[in-house]
């Protein structure tokens, strides 16, 4: 259904921590111009977690009104709460969301069991497709294959953001998972490697920040071009790096502030990316050819 570079997109703050929606507007429009082929909005680069009801909503409303259906739009609808993750869901499919990514349940840590009961609990009660999303680094629980596996014979469950980094679990998946269920990256640096293994595309934090470029390295991955998709990649690297210098979002906000794009908003607990890696950042991103 999704395939190619889907941008993992930041939610443009005004420096009080007021959601910027002309920016968020200006983003979107910056994002079809240079072929991102997919956004996913309020997620956790979108900082998802720092976001009341009123205001996920308004977000995902505008997102949606802004593109136009010019691309799909993918909304971010995970909670520790089945309860709430199931209202959050309902909520972005009514809002006209083409798919809602929803996390593994942070901090309460399940069982394969729960976590299974958990999606399935959601496809039953939601009517709009569902990504899962495994991130072991943030949830505290790990999605296994073998859980995909029996979550991907429900119809309503049609892939996952696979973003542990392995690129072998990335294959694992694909054995295990009925015919049509897909597999993204969630890890930049193993993304080429992932899509090269059987991914169909990437949820890509750089791709804020350099969006033709990981464009251009997906399609040329997904057709299985791997000189150029090793090309590419290198020029990335440093930038794949780099955005992980601190904890996500706060470098890509930082990069994206410097290049003009957004105001250098972001909310508390996340702080402004540290001076000691402005130089190292912008470094990266001159290596990759986008300043």
């Amino acid at each position: 259904m999704f395939a190619g570079s889907m941008v993992a997109l930041v939610t443009p703050m005004t420096v009080d921590g007021a959601i910027d929606f002309p920016s968020l507007e200006e983003l979107i429009e910056f994002h079809i111009g240079e072929g991102t082929d997919a956004l996913v909005v309020a997620g956790t680069t979108g900082e998802s977690a720092s976001l009341d009801h009123g205001e996920l909503k308004k977000l995902v409303h505008e997102a949606i009104r802004v593109v136009r259906g010019r691309l799909p739009v993918i909304c971010g609808s995970g909670s520790a709460s089945t309860s709430k993750a199931l209202i959050l869901t309902r909520l972005v499919g009514e809002l006209g969301a083409d798919a809602a990514l929803v996390m593994t349940p942070p901090y309460v840590k399940p069982t394969q069991g729960g976590l299974e009961k958990h999606y399935l609990h959601l496809a039953d009660g939601a009517d709009v497709p569902i990504i899962l999303y495994n991130v072991p680094s943030r949830s505290a629980c790990d999605l296994l294959p073998e859980t995909v596996g029996r979550l991907s014979a429900h119809p309503g469950i049609i892939g996952i953001k696979e973003a542990t980094g392995d690129v072998d679990r990335v294959k694992q998946i694909l054995e295990l998972a009925d015919d049509g269920f897909e597999v993204y990256s969630g890890d930049d640096i193993t993304a080429a490697a992932a899509m090269l293994a059987g991914a169909r595309g990437t949820i890509s934090v750089t791709a804020n920040v350099a969006p033709a470029l990981m464009h251009e390295m997906c399609d040329a991955a997904l057709a299985g071009d791997t000189t150029h998709t090793a090309e590419l990649n290198a020029r990335l690297a440093d930038l794949h790096e780099a955005l992980f210098f601190e904890p996500n979002p706060i470098p890509v906000k930082w990069a994206l502030a410097d290049m003009g794009q957004i105001p250098e908003g972001i909310r508390l607990p996340l702080t402004r990316l540290s001076d000691t890696h402005h130089l190292a950042l912008r470094e990266a991103m001159r290596k990759a050819h986008i300043i």
